[in-house]
């Protein structure tokens, strides 16, 4: 794609990278037959072909407009158009240079700015949203249904083991995880037990940064991701194997900060020592797959639907490794249509954009209940209670299905 950089962006670092990404699209198309809100819209502008081009016309010297921030803020950001496209576009680097630009430019009207404000707030800090979680599961029972629905009761996360293994890794708590399913990373702290590793969680450690950072507030995003590299950081120096991750969502986020921090002198080397150390728990698994098929878990034959997150498949890449180990602890997972397409989560999307996001899930739920499982499993803790939210089945965290099964082994 031939583009010629406004005078104010040439020779900017942000302006090359947009410049080179933006001359390896060849505008052939692919990336519209998967992408889930030019499926949903129909519109082009609201594809990413569509949406490269409103960057484009920004970065020539267009004014935009508060529609072009529309268009830009209906992106998931699931990357997707990544895994599909031929030319190796990399769109999501390219959607970070255009939303923070044109913020800059557009602005938010004050209620929109209160909003995305509140939300970075409310999700991104554990005391106030455990404080709120806390206080409507105290009450869950006294509530009408369509509220009752959107409150999760309260669930015990079981026993943590205590550190006693040479071989030592660290977990990110998150955000919104530790109180709506605590047991997760408890349930990954028992399997890796079983092989031989501990885990714990950095107490200084604290929200990855994707929230603000999709929210378009990068500065809030690059604090959360300097604060973590300092966590990390000393541990990684004591022999600590790995960074763990369990909300892939988080994973994709923390892999990105050697790209998000590039430009910064401090923190560049260090995160990118941070990013290279960090796993999601279904690559340390697989790495331990001989170990774990030795520990013979029994699931007892139960049908699983499973849900990637787009965040593990096309953001980090990382596809049939979970599939595997269930398959290997006995699940019989069931086929299900259109896995590659987002379930309409994606961070605070389903809240911002809940016309969108419902359409998405049902269409998700649609195709994961056709098999008829005994439940739907997946791997970031977004799509677990957006897709619980469409549902009656059981929504959960896999890892919480192979510590079950091994539980009973």
């Amino acid at each position: 794609m031939q583009t010629t950089l406004a005078q104010t962006f040439r020779h900017t670092a942000d302006g090359e990278i947009a410049e080179r990404i933006l001359r390896s699209c060849v505008h052939c198309g692919f990336c519209l037959a998967t992408c889930p809100t030019y499926l949903v819209l129909g519109n082009e502008l609201d594809s990413p072909r569509g949406r490269i081009y409103l960057i484009k016309q920004v970065l020539e010297g267009a004014a935009p407009t508060a529609r072009t921030q529309r268009h830009l803020d209906r992106c998931l950001t699931c990357r997707n158009c990544e895994t599909t496209c031929p030319s190796g576009v990399e769109y999501g680097k390219l959607l970070d240079i255009g939303r923070h630009l044109v913020e800059e430019k557009v602005g938010r009207d004050p209620a929109a700015a209160a909003a995305r404000a509140a939300l970075k707030i409310g999700l991104g800090t554990p005391r106030l949203f455990n404080g709120a979680l806390k206080a409507g599961q105290a009450v869950r029972g006294l509530l009408p249904g369509f509220l009752k629905s959107r409150v999760p009761a309260a669930e015990d996360a079981g026993i943590w083991p205590a550190p006693r293994h040479a071989r030592r890794m660290l977990v990110l708590a998150g955000c919104v995880q530790p109180g709506l399913k605590p047991n997760i990373n408890a349930a990954a702290a028992r399997v890796l037990d079983r092989l031989g590793i501990s885990l714990s969680v950095a107490a200084e450690a604290g929200c990855c940064g994707a929230l603000p950072h999709h929210l378009n507030d990068t500065d809030a995003g690059l604090s959360a991701a300097r604060r973590n590299i300092d966590a990390w950081l000393p541990q990684l120096d004591t022999g600590v194997e790995a960074i763990v991750m369990t909300a892939s969502g988080c994973g994709a986020m923390v892999k990105d900060y050697s790209w998000l921090l590039r430009n910064d002198p401090v923190y560049a080397e260090k995160a990118a020592r941070v990013a290279a150390a960090t796993r999601d728990i279904s690559e340390i698994l697989v790495a331990e797959r001989d170990a774990l098929k030795a520990l013979g878990a029994r699931a007892g034959a139960r049908r699983i639907a499973y849900h990637p997150p787009c965040t593990l498949q096309h953001g980090q890449k990382l596809g049939g490794g979970v599939e595997a180990l269930l398959m290997d602890a006995g699940f019989e997972l069931v086929p299900v249509a259109e896995k590659h397409l987002c379930c309409g989560s994606a961070g605070a999307y389903s809240i911002l954009e809940p016309a969108i996001a419902n359409q998405l899930k049902a269409r998700k739920l649609g195709h994961l209940t056709a098999g008829g499982p005994e439940c739907i499993a997946t791997a970031n803790i977004g799509c677990l209670t957006h897709l619980q939210s469409g549902t009656a089945l059981p929504v959960v965290h896999w890892v919480e299905l192979l510590d079950q099964a091994l539980a009973a082994s």
